[in-house]
């Protein structure tokens, strides 16, 4: 067992010891026991995106643990805005969860620029843990005549606005690493929004789109099976799914982009539901079913406890505010 491992399989049996305080707190017990009733696990994505991959080894992983069922909903709209809107609204008693991707820090700017009221704001959301923390990586069809960076990039030049790249909406973590490699390297490529990372990557598979940036865990795979190819990543450390990809920064482009996933509450919820659920992700984080699938997907487990996940998150939100009004207004 590696030591990282071990440090969180200790954290986890402490937010157990801090859960089971809480639970006899005299307004836990006021309230009864949580969960009573199933869990909403809200995904503001289709099937087949990095979030998706994440939330149902997680889900059934918090079901075991919590002894109720955690429901997986695919709430799909806006670039993530409607799911995690929706959230954003739903009573704060633990039965309606969030596990949603980096996006979530981008959407209120994107609105701010489009001039339209935000369909959320982040203050709106406690976060629980991170469990990923991918790159984006940028893939090609295996047919497709750029065999390196260096062939897509003089090719994109050479022919500026030929062709184009796939997203899963506007704004949205497949949107904004393309752009700040556009603006980083000087080129010009049309954006086609999708409504998520799943049917962004069909296109691209069917020739509807020329590239994208994804995830690594929605692609490893068929890179694997040679239908798609990377060419770069947008992290600084290799890779552990795909080792011999270069780094954008290796290549003279020093633009970064992590596509994180993480687990949310709605503001206002309980202490106690909050350090349940604590427990709960950090048991998650070192299931052997959870980190296998994951893992297997191309991502691995990069969990951060609440308070830490906290100061991350408020560290990358200003990194992607500052991108987004860097691409300012799209339609």
């Amino acid at each position: 067992m590696s030591c990282h491992r071990r440090s969180l399989l200790r954290h986890a049996a402490l937010l157990i010891a801090v859960a089971t305080g809480a639970a006899w707190a005299p307004a836990a017990f006021a309230q009864g026991a949580w969960p009573t009733r199933p869990i909403t696990m809200v995904v503001p994505f289709p099937p087949g995106g990095v979030a998706d991959t994440v939330a149902r080894p997680v889900a059934e992983s918090l079901s075991r643990e919590l002894k109720q069922t955690v429901v997986v909903e695919n709430r799909a709209g806006a670039g993530g805005a409607v799911g995690i809107g929706a959230v954003a609204r739903a009573p704060a008693d633990g039965y309606t969860v969030l596990l949603s991707l980096s996006s979530i820090s981008i959407l209120p700017e994107a609105d701010v620029i489009l001039e339209r009221k935000p369909a959320y704001q982040m203050n709106q959301f406690k976060p629980i843990a991170r469990f990923t923390a991918d790159p984006t990586v940028l893939v090609v069809r295996a047919d497709a005549p750029w065999k390196s960076m260096a062939d897509f990039l003089a090719d994109v030049k050479a022919r500026p606005g030929t062709f184009n790249y796939g997203s899963s909406g506007n704004y949205g973590t497949m949107h904004v690493p393309m752009e700040m490699l556009k603006n980083e390297a000087g080129f010009r490529m049309t954006h086609i929004p999708y409504t998520g990372a799943g049917p962004a990557i069909v296109a691209l598979l069917a020739g509807q789109v020329d590239a994208l940036a994804t995830g690594p865990s929605t692609v490893a795979q068929q890179i694997k099976a040679g239908r798609l190819r990377a060419l770069a990543h947008w992290g600084e450390q290799p890779l552990a799914s795909l080792p011999d990809v270069p780094s954008l920064t290796q290549l003279g482009h020093p633009v970064k982009f992590a596509q994180w996933s993480g687990l949310f509450v709605p503001a206002g919820t309980p202490d106690e539901v909050v350090n349940r659920l604590r427990a709960a992700a950090a048991k998650a984080a070192v299931d052997p079913m959870v980190v296998q699938v994951i893992e297997k997907a191309g991502s691995p487990i990069a969990y951060l406890d609440s308070a830490d996940f906290q100061a991350y998150w408020d560290q990358d939100a200003r990194s992607m505010t500052s991108a987004v009004k860097r691409i300012g207004k799209v339609e």
